[in-house]
């Protein structure tokens, strides 16, 4: 069983975003970066699966040189190959990403035939597009079914499993295929410290600097508006305990 996994070097979730002072790109001088919750749980799946089937995992990412750290961390915990394409500081659009990454899985398939399984998060932590998967399945011509939070492998097929408000949709698809996977599938591991060892030794391969012309031109980032939000004091002491009570109340908690 031979995995390729496409992650994506974002901000750490959770860190306030600073801009430059142009607003064309983020100021990372003071950011820690990692890969989308969504892709750590692609990664972990795609452990998971090969320590059962067997097989390896190799680990795709676009991105500037520094996004070595994010593919060195993903052999820390299991994966066995890392591959980065190099596309300089500027982050791209979902059409020229998914460009890029489907000429990029083509070289890698040239030699070896095509990966059985191709897992994407859901969607990245920073840009929320949902898009990249979808459009690099459709240029490589294979099944793609995203949201998923169940894999279970049988022979050439994957049956693969969305969940609903009434519980689960269940899909089965040929392989080779793409899955977009979401945080909840499984619990990521922590890196153990040989495999630490081993991800500072790894040698990541290059397939050169992508070109690809095309897709949105970015005029500016912004800063959503924040939104403040507003606190009542209901006393102090024994003074507000009516008055908690009387919240309980509206909540429905007490009668």
């Amino acid at each position: 069983m031979r995995i390729l996994v496409c992650v994506k070097r974002v901000p750490a979730p959770g860190a306030r975003i600073p801009l430059t002072e142009d607003a064309q790109a983020i100021d990372a001088r003071n950011l820690g970066f990692a890969i989308s919750p969504h892709e750590e749980c692609a990664v972990e799946e795609a452990v998971r699966i090969t320590e059962s089937e067997g097989g390896e995992v190799t680990v795709l990412t676009l991105g500037p040189t520094e996004a070595e750290e994010q593919l060195r961390n993903a052999v820390s915990v299991g994966a066995h190959h890392g591959v980065l394409v190099e596309t300089g500081p500027v982050d791209w659009d979902p059409q020229a990403t998914a460009i890029a990454l489907a000429s990029a899985i083509t070289a890698l398939e040239a030699d070896r035939g095509p990966f059985d399984l191709i897992l994407f998060g859901n969607e990245s932590a920073d840009a929320g597009n949902y898009q990249v998967g979808i459009r690099v399945a459709r240029s490589l011509g294979r099944p793609v079914i995203n949201g998923i939070k169940g894999i279970d492998l049988a022979g050439d097929h994957a049956r693969a499993k969305r969940e609903t408000d009434g519980g689960f949709e269940v899909y089965g698809v040929p392989l080779p295929a793409v899955i977009g996977v979401k945080e909840g599938i499984n619990l990521p591991r922590y890196p153990t410290l040989p495999g630490r060892m081993k991800a500072r030794k790894a040698e990541i391969g290059r397939l050169g600097e992508a070109q690809v012309t095309g897709g949105l031109t970015m005029r500016r980032l912004v800063h959503p508006p924040e939104q403040g939000s507003t606190v009542e004091i209901l006393g102090e002491g024994a003074d507000a305990a009516s008055r908690v009570v009387d919240v309980l109340s509206e909540l429905g908690f007490v009668s």
